[in-house]
């Protein structure tokens, strides 16, 4: 089954896409956010193309285990998408967009942040995050997503 995963933001959509036969997430060009319906239609048109049967998003979550206001926007945004007829889950997605930089790096790739590289690479991180969670699990059903804690 192909997957979407998306890294939330308030200025672009970072996007990836996976497949849990392979268990490899890819990163895909980012959204410029410019509104909620437009937003919708382009993840809309991304899951269509890909085939995708699942969303998954990133949650950022608090270092504790709380939720802050990121994560009640991330939560909403997931709420439209499934309002829309997407099937939705949530990824844990603490110290990706860190990690995502520090990637990057290491890579001596220095994007700047309106190309929406770093975003699409966190929600890389996200999505094989998810996948790897799930591929350890044979009874897991990608068709009744459920959030990884």
């Amino acid at each position: 089954m192909r997957i979407v995963g998306l890294d939330h933001g308030s200025r672009r959509i970072g996007v990836a896409v996976g497949d849990t036969e392979t268990g490899m997430a890819f990163a895909r060009k980012a959204i410029q956010r410019r509104n909620l319906d437009r937003d919708l239609v382009l993840i809309g048109e991304v899951c269509a193309a890909e085939e995708a049967g699942l969303i998954v998003i990133g949650l950022p979550r608090n270092m504790d285990g709380s939720e802050g206001a990121q994560a009640v926007a991330a939560r909403g945004f997931g709420e439209h998408l499934g309002r829309i007829g997407l099937a939705v889950a949530y990824e844990d997605e603490r110290l990706t967009s860190w990690e995502a930089g520090e990637r990057m790096a290491g890579e001596g790739r220095r994007p700047s942040r309106r190309s929406g590289e770093l975003d699409s690479t966190a929600a890389r991180l996200i999505l094989q995050q998810y996948l790897d969670a799930h591929s350890m699990t044979p009874s897991h059903d990608p068709a009744h997503p459920e959030e990884t804690e």
